[in-house]
């Protein structure tokens, strides 16, 4: 079920949208400088980032992105994550579901535990009950848990940010979680107004997806090498991602005494932030 957030005291203005990172951490770190860099040639106004999802697996830094997210939506309500379809499965996995860790190994896991430093042996190993058991405790439970707080949507004007798309013919308030999640063709293939236009990842596209009911910016960091950020303030809609960008030798934009400003931002305990939806 989808419902409105009450509006904040500074509601606002400005929005990046960035897709599935997919543990690229290297190509997040540039989007974010890019960001900045396009932040600053504005006026300075209330901005929301905002990641669609999708933070984990298959790249190789996926704990480098899991603390540092961590750290910054507890430091600001300006910056969320959303809840994507591989954040759900490592949750899940990580609780104890060994047919959903067998599932998630295939697709991605396998690279997120060692980077969370589990033993290669066990990663790699076979889908056990006291392989996961073993690997949930080098993880330890704080990741689950904010992992399972990360809201599944986002509302700001005429958009509804989700990490998969919708259920095309269902109203937003009787939409599933498993659709917001998981969904494809059905909402990939349908022309049906949705109210709201739904800017999503998960579905990769070469180039950026501009339809009359949606929006998709998962360019398929992981694999292509381009992290892509969909930027909305007023009727103004603009694209930024790495496709160009050098890499970058800027500050760590993770570290909570560098990168992003927001202006107007309010403080947020992580607790409060995971019941953004």
């Amino acid at each position: 079920m989808i419902k409105r957030k009450p509006q904040a005291a500074e509601p606002v203005q400005r929005i990046y949208a960035i897709g599935d990172v997919h543990g690229r951490y290297d190509l997040f770190r540039r989007l974010m400088h890019i960001i900045e860099r396009d932040q600053a040639a504005r006026p300075p106004i209330p901005t929301q980032i905002l990641l669609l999802g999708d933070i984990v697996d298959r790249g190789p830094d996926a704990a480098r992105m899991i603390r540092g997210c961590m750290k910054l939506t507890a430091s600001t309500s300006r910056f969320m994550v959303l809840r994507g379809n591989h954040e759900e499965m490592m949750a899940k996995a990580l609780r104890g579901d060994l047919t959903v860790y067998r599932h998630w190994l295939t697709f991605g896991g396998r690279e997120t535990l060692i980077s969370l430093g589990v033993d290669p042996v066990i990663a790699e190993g076979p889908a056990t009950m006291d392989n996961l058991a073993s690997a949930a405790a080098t993880v330890g439970p704080e990741p689950v848990a904010w992992l399972e707080k990360l809201p599944l949507h986002y509302r700001y004007g005429d958009y509804l940010f989700v990490h998969a798309g919708v259920r095309p013919g269902v109203s937003l308030k009787r939409q599933h979680a498993d659709d917001l999640l998981w969904i494809k063709d059905d909402f990939l293939e349908s022309d049906v107004s949705h109210g709201p236009t739904i800017v999503h990842g998960h579905s990769i596209s070469e180039e950026p997806v501009f339809r009359p009911n949606r929006i998709g910016i998962d360019t398929g960091a992981y694999r292509s090498g381009r992290l892509t950020a969909l930027a909305i303030e007023g009727e103004e809609r603009w694209i930024l991602d790495t496709a160009e960008a050098p890499p970058s030798n800027e500050s760590d934009p993770l570290e909570l005494s560098a990168g992003m400003q927001f202006p107007a931002a309010s403080s947020q305990s992580a607790a409060d932030q995971g019941r953004a939806a």
